[in-house]
């Protein structure tokens, strides 16, 4: 056995050994299984905060709910207020009420300074509360599980699964069957480059299976107390209409609706009560004077959305070049371009001819609209299949012996030549002053092309609906909140300039 092949089996067995520490460690840090106690009411004298009891109850993998627990807590607690002036609950405000604070932990803290920061001395709606980027939203659920994670480990009820000398290990064992692998293209006579690639290919899944498996478990006493949580969370499904109690029950409940949330018993505070990104359809402004819900549209399916004056020309050309490539081919085919039925000639099949026409006309259409890829030369291939099983008689036959186009290249032809003066109207369009729009930003929004436009929502105070503006791809983002004056273009919604007013 050669040198490089023993360096390929060490390294695939170093993989194996790898993975069987891995499950020996799975197996050896599971959580142990919670008894629950029998159902009762009793918190404790000294309860466990409910963002704890929302680690526990989630076994140990999540804190869902617990921001929204703790601000239930904090108004049980009498340290904020929430008041439902309607008979719908989304319409509820929440509001600080100047109590001083006792010793708050630090997600507690964190839950309060939000609420200030959307209510400050007059209210907000529980919806505002939601960000209005996934980047902060993302950020501040990440501070506010660490903390709460902190405080579990502080009061002995959680511990990290894996220990620092297990997880080094794990972490470690990582590079190791890459090496051997390295090693053993670079003894095979190949070059370095290849030597890294080729050793980087173990490090990621199992690198994603360990990130899966870090995160928290249980100690006894961790178990102990889930016991005892499981019994208050049968005690309150034990009341049928605790589920759907509102926000503001918060006043007759007291700390069991923070509890009850926590516990997952309360689906209706839940889902009014989020910390996420909240709804990119609907989001609270308080722009103008007054809180109120805007409803934005994402014009996803408009023509020229966030087109310059140089990509509408391309556009148009595009278009054009459809609507007069499809007039010209209807106009100049001939019967005789396709092979007579008793001829075997596969590159004369009346389907072949007519979907290679069409299809080559598409393509250098969209070339023109220089969007021309490897993917679309693929897909203009596989378009091609059809054609050659189609047989000489039928409607494709036909097609080639119908003088001027068919009733789908009318239709075509119409179109495309409709889109390209669409375009040319646009473009010139764009030639006009800019109008100016000032507002807050209510959220910005990415698209999945790199280098498309941006979504860009606006609430000029005026209206309780928006559509959102095409913020180029280049341009500098925009943080949500801040208010801007916008120099845009209402045709293709483009913004060309944008300038902050205020933070």
């Amino acid at each position: 056995m050669s040198l490089d092949t023993r360096l390929y089996w060490a390294g695939a067995a170093l993989i194996v050994l790898w993975l069987a520490v891995y499950a020996i460690a799975l197996a050896a840090t599971r959580n142990g299984t919670v008894r629950p106690g029998p159902a009762t009411q009793e918190l404790g004298d000294d309860p466990e905060r409910p963002a704890v009891v929302a680690l526990l109850a989630n076994g140990w993998r999540s804190v869902e709910h617990a921001a929204a627990a703790t601000l239930l807590d904090l108004a049980a607690r009498g340290l904020v207020e929430i008041r439902q002036p309607a008979d719908d609950p989304a319409q509820s405000t929440v509001h600080l009420t100047g109590k001083a604070a006792p010793a708050l932990t630090p997600y507690e803290q964190q839950v309060l300074d939000r609420i200030a920061e959307q209510a400050g001395g007059s209210g907000a709606p529980i919806g505002a509360i939601a960000f209005r980027a996934e980047e902060r939203a993302s950020s501040w659920n990440t501070a506010f599980r660490r903390e709460t994670v902190a405080e579990a480990r502080r009061l002995g009820l959680s511990r990290a699964r894996f220990g620092t000398l297990l997880a080094t290990v794990l972490s470690g064992g990582l590079f190791a069957p890459g090496v051997f692998l390295a090693l053993g293209v670079v003894t095979g006579g190949h070059a370095l480059r290849a030597a890294l690639g080729v050793g980087a290919i173990p490090v990621f899944p199992l690198g994603f299976l360990l990130a899966l498996a870090l995160g928290e478990r249980a100690t006894p006493a961790g178990l102990e107390r889930a016991g005892h949580w499981a019994g208050v969370q049968s005690w309150l499904r034990a009341h049928e209409d605790f589920a759907q109690l509102p926000p503001a029950a918060v006043t007759v409940w007291d700390r069991y609706l923070a509890y009850g949330t926590a516990l997952g018993v309360t689906a209706r505070t839940s889902r009014l009560l989020g910390f996420d990104a909240g709804d990119r359809r609907r989001v609270w402004s308080s722009y103008g004077g007054a809180w109120r819900p805007v409803r934005i549209r994402y014009p996803r399916l408009l023509p020229g959305f966030g087109a310059r004056p140089a990509q509408l020309l391309q556009l148009a050309g595009a278009a054009a070049v459809m609507a007069v490539g499809l007039a010209l081919f209807a106009v100049l085919r001939r019967p005789e371009w396709a092979a007579a039925p008793d001829v075997t000639d596969t590159l004369r099949r009346p389907g072949l001819v007519l979907s290679a026409g069409w299809i080559g006309i598409g393509v250098l259409a969209v070339a023109v609209a220089g969007r021309l890829s490897r993917w679309t030369a693929f897909l203009a291939f596989i378009a091609l299949m059809p054609g050659n099983f189609a047989s000489a008689h039928g409607w494709m036959s036909h097609g080639l012996e119908h003088p001027g186009p068919l009733t789908g290249e009318t239709v075509a032809i119409a179109g495309f030549g409709a889109l390209a003066a669409y375009y040319l109207a646009l473009a010139g369009l764009e030639r006009r002053a800019p109008h100016t729009v000032t507002g807050e930003i209510l959220r910005l929004e990415p698209r999945r092309r790199e280098k498309a436009p941006r979504f860009l929502a606006v609430d000029t105070g005026h209206t309780d609906r928006t559509r959102a503006w095409a913020l180029p791809a280049d341009a500098h983002a925009l943080p949500p909140g801040a208010v801007v004056r916008l120099a845009v273009s209402p045709g293709t919604r483009t913004v060309r300039s944008a300038e902050l007013v205020a933070d």
